[in-house]
C-alpha cells in the first residue's frame, strides 16, 4: 500500500495558448476542446497521486461560465478532492487570461471521476489523502456529500424506470414541451 498523500502532492496546472483552428463558426473556443483540456489535468492529477494509469468514469457539473477568445491562454488547475478505495474525485477551475491586457476571467468548473487501474487492468487501491487545511477539509467533504447525492438519485432513477408506464405517458407529459406521435 502507498502512503498517504497531501492534495498539494499531485495538484497540476497545464496552460495553453487557444489557437483559430480551436475556434467554432462564431470565434468563440470549442466546448470540446476544453473538455479534452480538462481530461488530460485530471489525468495527470489523478495520475500523479495514484502512482498508476487512471481512466475517466464521470464528468459531472462542467460549468461553462465564459467563453474563450482566440489567442489567450488558458489555465486549467487541477487537484484531488477526494478518495475512495479506488476512485479520485479531480476538481479542476479553469481560467483564461487576454496577454495584451492581463484580465483573467474564471470560464469553467468542473468535478472528473477517475478510478486508478491496475497492471492487470483492474481497479487499484489509492493512496489516502491527507487534508493540510480548512479548504482541503471543505472540498473533501463537498466531493463525499456530492457522490452521496448521485448515488442516491441512481437509485431512484432504477426504482423509476422500474415503474413507468409509457401507456400513461400522455398524462406525465401533458404539460411538457413534447408530442407524442407513436408510429
Amino acid at each position: 500500500m502507498k502512503s498517504p498523500r497531501p492534495v498539494n502532492y499531485s495538484q497540476t496546472t497545464i496552460t495553453e495558448l487557444m489557437i483559430p483552428s480551436y475556434a467554432n463558426f462564431g470565434g468563440k473556443i470549442h466546448g470540446g476542446t476544453l473538455l479534452s483540456l480538462m481530461d488530460k489535468v485530471a489525468y495527470a492529477t489523478a495520475s500523479k497521486h495514484a502512482g498508476t494509469y487512471c481512466v475517466t468514469v464521470t464528468v459531472d457539473k462542467v460549468e461553462f461560465l465564459q467563453p474563450v477568445e482566440v489567442g489567450e491562454l488558458v489555465s486549467l488547475h487541477a487537484s484531488v478532492n477526494y478518495v475512495g478505495r479506488t476512485s479520485l474525485v479531480i476538481g479542476i477551475r479553469v481560467e483564461s487570461q487576454n496577454v495584451k491586457t492581463g484580465t483573467i476571467k474564471h470560464t469553467n468548473s468542473s468535478f472528473f471521476t477517475m478510478v486508478a487501474k491496475g497492471d492487470d487492468d483492474k481497479p487499484a487501491l489509492v493512496p489516502e489523502l491527507i487534508l493540510e487545511n480548512r479548504e482541503d477539509i471543505k472540498r473533501f467533504i463537498e466531493a463525499m456529500r456530492m457522490k452521496e447525492i448521485k448515488d442516491a438519485v441512481r437509485e431512484q432513477m432504477d426504482d423509476v424506470k422500474s415503474h413507468i408506464e409509457v401507456d400513461k405517458a400522455g398524462e406525465i407529459l401533458k404539460d411538457q414541451r413534447c408530442k407524442i406521435q407513436l408510429r
